[in-house]
């Protein structure tokens, strides 16, 4: 019997080393082919997507791929061009850049390139992304928000993202800007139960349903499953939201999670208590 296809992302929370070892980017190479990868470099969220996507271009094949080439989107009808659509078809990896998350949707989304990139996600090439290009990776995303560590409803506007990770919510550059807030208020204003903060230059590595820490900082994980009151529907959008009974997994390289459990996973197993309980949180 055949293998089942596990979709494969990789996270970025930005500022990704691009000088020196390049864990990161050096695993992206390697889950899309190693020396036989044909990446493609979506610029859509920059406003310099030349010198951005050549930058790419010099590190993915100082890394070993076979091919790394730029697709640039400056407007929607350019996500119909022919060759574009045939460079995803050939790609074994796809990389969003950095940006503002909101040009890739406005570019993208509904388009033939999304349909195409979708296609090629389902058979089992690698889509990665680096700040905007990890905001847009669930269904609902943060377009934009003050990074303020008490949560109001205020403090962040949603919209919708690339559905790469449904019912989940992404942040990058999560503990150098100071972000818990704004995840906890967009956790809180919409169905997702379960929120990623990614540091700078860490990625949520995700295999199927398991996730991986790579990178120097930590993930931040806040999983409102459990979660037993918030005041959302009582309150004006400036003032300050309850959030009660979350799940906090703070989460360094080399850590797993499961995405289905929601439970950490040591050595191959979720972590349990000295009575055999499966516990909620791992913290290292």
């Amino acid at each position: 019997m055949a293998n089942e296809i596990q979709r494969q992302l990789v996270i970025i929370g930005g500022a990704e080393d691009k000088e020196g070892d390049c864990i990161i980017l050096r695993e992206f190479v390697r889950r899309a082919g190693g020396t036989k990868a044909k990446v493609v470099i979506m610029t859509a969220a920059t406003e310099l997507p030349r010198e951005v996507g050549e930058n790419y271009i010099r590190i993915f094949e100082r890394l070993g791929a076979e091919q790394a080439r730029i697709i640039d989107t400056e407007t929607r009808e350019d996500a119909s061009s022919s060759t574009a659509l045939k460079a995803v078809e050939e790609a074994t990896g796809v990389f969003f850049t950095g940006g503002d998350q909101a040009r890739i949707t406005s570019i993208l989304k509904d388009t033939d390139l999304d349909a195409a990139i979708h296609k090629r996600y389902a058979e089992g090439i690698v889509v990665g992304g680096t700040s905007a290009g990890a905001a847009v990776m669930p269904d609902i995303m943060i377009v934009e928000g003050d990074s303020e560590t008490n949560p109001r409803i205020n403090m962040v506007d949603l919209g919708p993202g690339m559905g790469f990770l449904p019912g989940i919510v992404i942040d990058q550059h999560f503990s150098q800007r100071g972000r818990l807030g704004r995840l906890i208020s967009a956790l809180a204003q919409q169905p997702a139960v379960l929120g990623f903060g990614i540091d700078e230059n860490t990625a949520m590595v995700i295999t199927g349903d398991k996730m991986e820490v790579v990178g120097e900082g930590v993930i931040t994980v806040v999983d409102e499953n459990e979660l037993v009151h918030n005041n959302v529907d009582e309150i004006l959008r400036d003032e300050p939201l309850a959030f009660c009974g979350a799940r906090l997994h703070i989460l360094p390289h080399g850590y797993k999670f499961d995405l289905k459990t929601h439970k950490p996973i040591l050595d191959g197993r979720s972590v349990v208590n000295n009575e055999g309980n499966e516990l909620a949180a791992s913290v290292s």
